[in-house]
């Protein structure tokens, strides 16, 4: 594959917009979600959520990633993970768990938490869960998504286990608002005609929030989120992320990202954890995976829009990150 070319005022050369790389980078992963609880909880409370497992066993998933969320739509709580997380949730705020670990939440401790499936209604009576004392009331509105997860997803296997997102009093807060209310409406009605627009409002939703959170520059010391805010990886992942097609080079990568070629190698392995090119392969075939389960685009069409030069080249690199050729990843859809 050639080596890109750069015109003259090339935009890539300016600081990366990180909202922008975010949506970019997203476009690799193929979400559908759904919103499949309500719950007003009472303080004292406190549960232990289904372990990942679980939720893949219960949706019936089918080598898919689930990302639970929750929006906080009153009162407060907290939330932890196994590896010692901890945060403080507030109305406003959306929780994301891009690998649906198992977690605690509670209020006012977490002491005492009992196991969500003890709690659950009954969902062919009530969609809503209630539980807990007297005191004050926290209610939420959870759901998750479904992503196609190929080996090595470079996007989802880089973002921390817990990403809060505060929303409360802006224009990203109007809109989740907005969105949860017609989300509780819909399903309010009990109608059995599929709603393309609810099918939909949990990828946006997500999609935003992680705009939010990367526009803010805040994150973990690593990961995903964490290389975008870096001045040189940020602008690396821009280049691979609009235009991953190009024969990019780790020259030409560190050229655009303003950096030498150990400066670029060094600070991308720390932060997203893999050298830049094997990122680069990871994401092309991230796309290649979603293009040749949502299209029916030729193996060798497939191929040259993911930056390969020969569909034999492309199905030998599909074959060694995945374990599958396209042919075999296509027809298990």
């Amino acid at each position: 594959m050639a080596e890109a070319e750069v015109p003259a005022n090339d935009p890539l050369d300016e600081a990366p917009n990180r909202e922008a790389s975010v949506r970019d980078g997203l476009r690799c992963l193929q979400l559908s979600g759904s919103v499949f609880l309500r719950a007003h909880l009472s303080a004292p409370w406190a549960y232990v959520s289904r372990s990942a497992a679980d939720l893949e066993s219960m949706l019936r998933t089918r080598g898919e990633r689930i990302i639970v969320f929750h929006v906080i739509t009153e009162g407060s709580c907290r939330i932890a993970l196994g590896n010692g997380v901890v945060e403080e949730l507030v109305a406003g705020d959306v929780a994301i768990l891009p690998f649906a670990d198992q977690h605690v939440m509670g209020d006012p401790s977490l002491e005492g938490a009992v196991p969500l499936l003890e709690i659950l209604p009954d969902p062919a009576n009530t969609p809503v869960l209630r539980y807990g004392g007297s005191g004050p009331v926290m209610s939420m509105v959870c759901g998750y998504l479904r992503s196609d997860d190929l080996p090595l997803n470079p996007v989802l296997a880089s973002l921390p286990p817990l990403i809060r997102v505060p929303t409360a009093g802006g224009p990203l807060g109007h809109w989740v608002d907005a969105s949860v209310e017609y989300a509780l409406h819909t399903l309010s009605l009990r109608s059995p005609v599929s709603d393309p627009v609810l099918a939909r409002l949990p990828e946006l939703m997500i999609t935003e929030c992680l705009c939010a959170f990367a526009g803010r520059g805040r994150g973990a010391d690593q990961g995903w989120l964490a290389g975008l805010a870096d001045p040189v990886v940020g602008r690396a992942l821009a280049c691979i992320h609009r235009e991953p097609e190009l024969g990019w080079t780790l020259k030409e990568l560190a050229r655009r990202a303003a950096a030498s070629r150990s400066v670029l190698a060094e600070r991308f392995q720390k932060l997203i954890g893999q050298a830049p090119m094997s990122y680069l392969t990871a994401f092309r075939l991230q796309l290649a995976g979603r293009q040749l389960r949502t299209s029916a685009a030729s193996m060798a069409e497939v191929a040259g829009a993911v930056g390969y030069a020969s569909e034999a080249a492309f199905s030998r690199a599909f074959k060694r990150h995945v374990g599958v050729s396209p042919s075999e990843w296509r027809k298990s859809a």
